[in-house]
């Protein structure tokens, strides 16, 4: 369980990792194609009600994000015991959790919609359409927790199975729900939800099914922790809590970006939607090498070797600026072609296109800077994570405002907030990690 850090096992952990976002992505990229051949609309709702979806799923990611930190570290000791206590723990944790998180958003969802939004026809859309999605929380948060498990343990390469069984669920139910084939009745974005919760389902299953079927329970026997361990729970939390804070800045600042941009028009929602489509396949290599810096830097310390801590964040960083490189450079030259695969509408590929320009180049940035603060991340000095987002999104949110909220700039320049916020992450994430005051600590 105790890694090395060569470029070789660096690679070696990140390529699966890299491979099963991907799948998730492409499937994405098909519900985004599928909805966009329904109308600006529909492509405009499911932007707006996926990212509020992912601030939830997001706190989900914190807990799990916790736990692997903890795993982690547990594996560079060679501590069985404690890392199967400290997964079994997150699993109770992570089904609590989920639990009330839908009822929070039953509840807030139609109060933040019919405040924030201008169009009385998403806030009714956006609503009915989180309502159905919310069920599938608990099966997500599971599967998040079982994923940091497997990478956390050098099992990366597990996490392709479940990522092509939900992918391929989720694209076949869009087919079947979203346009009423095979029998099944058009049900439009409603459809897509439920499609969504099916794959999420399948997903859990799948990943749970591994643990078992490659006889991981005879190691890690959970069974044996089944008892709740309030202790290694608040132990757990601690580290958790400001990584959830975090997500929820991070994301959250993402959902106020796309509340000002749907009071620029439908149709700048639209592109949007498409871009930030666009914007998770390109990052996917970044946050594979960014989640693999978290699990090596929490590992070698585990091993006690402070000292590669550095290095090691330095040489991720070079692999996964390489990989943004070779992503964004027929982004750049191919613009049209990627964009009219969503919807080949002129005037939407023609608005889209200058953005995504400056997400290709804004990508090169986020390669480094995402690796640099997962270094943070997995040092487990998860407080301080919390203050450089907090800093992060509140200078992005200002630039925000005043760019689109109070000037109505072109939509080239809201998508600009990403160099703002890319930015203000690499400076201060490099500056902490060079004061070496991460060193030491315990969790």
């Amino acid at each position: 369980m105790k890694l090395s850090v060569s470029n070789k096992d660096i690679i070696r952990l990140a390529a699966p990792i890299s491979l099963s976002l991907l799948i998730p992505q492409i499937n994405f990229l098909t519900n985004t194609a599928f909805l966009g051949k329904l109308g600006e609309r529909e492509l405009a709702i499911n932007g707006i009600t996926g990212i509020f979806y992912l601030i939830i799923s997001m706190i989900g990611a914190g807990l799990a994000s916790g736990v692997q930190v903890q795993m982690s570290r547990r594996a560079g000791e060679g501590d069985i015991h404690e890392l199967t206590n400290t997964f079994t723990n997150g699993m109770m944790l992570g089904v609590a959790g989920s639990l009330l998180l839908m009822l929070l958003s039953l509840w807030t969802a139609p109060l933040i919609f019919g405040y924030s939004l201008h169009n009385s026809e998403h806030v009714l859309l956006s609503v009915n359409f989180l309502y159905i999605r919310v069920w599938g929380l608990p099966f997500l948060m599971l599967t998040q927790l079982v994923n940091a498990f497997y990478i956390s343990t050098g099992r990366s390469k597990y996490l392709i199975v479940g990522s092509l069984a939900s992918t391929a669920t989720n694209i076949l139910f869009d087919y079947l729900l979203i346009f009423g084939k095979g029998g099944f009745p058009a049900m439009g974005l409603t459809g897509a939800a439920i499609a969504s919760i099916i794959a999420e389902i399948v997903y859990c299953v799948t990943m749970y099914g591994l643990f078992y079927i490659k006889q991981l329970h005879r190691i890690y026997p959970v069974f044996s922790y089944y008892h709740f361990d309030a202790e290694l729970s608040a132990r757990s939390l601690k580290v958790s809590s400001p990584l959830i804070v975090q997500y929820l800045f991070s994301i959250g600042g993402w959902q106020i970006f796309f509340i000002f941009v749907e009071h620029l028009g439908q149709k700048e929602l639209a592109a949007s939607q498409i871009l930030r489509s666009v914007f998770g396949i390109v990052g996917i290599g970044t946050w594979a090498f960014a989640n693999t810096c978290n699990t090596m830097v929490s590992n070698v310390i585990g091993q006690g070797k402070q000292r590669e801590v550095i290095p090691v964040i330095w040489k991720i960083s070079k692999l996964s600026l390489l990989f943004a490189l070779c992503v964004c450079i027929p982004l750049v030259v191919f613009p049209d072609v990627f964009l009219s695969f969503y919807r080949d509408e002129p005037s939407i590929v023609a608005l889209a296109i200058p953005s995504l320009r400056i997400i290709a180049s804004a990508t090169l940035l986020m390669a480094v800077s995402t690796v640099m603060f997962n270094g943070v991340v997995g040092s487990g000095n998860t407080l301080t994570n919390l203050f450089i987002e907090i800093t992060c999104v509140g200078t992005y949110l200002v630039y925000c405002y005043v760019v689109i909220e109070r000037n109505r700039m072109p939509l080239e320049w809201a998508w600009g907030s990403e160099f703002v916020y890319w930015t203000s992450l690499f400076v201060i994430s490099y500056i902490y990690l060079r004061s070496g005051k991460w060193k030491g600590k315990v969790i």
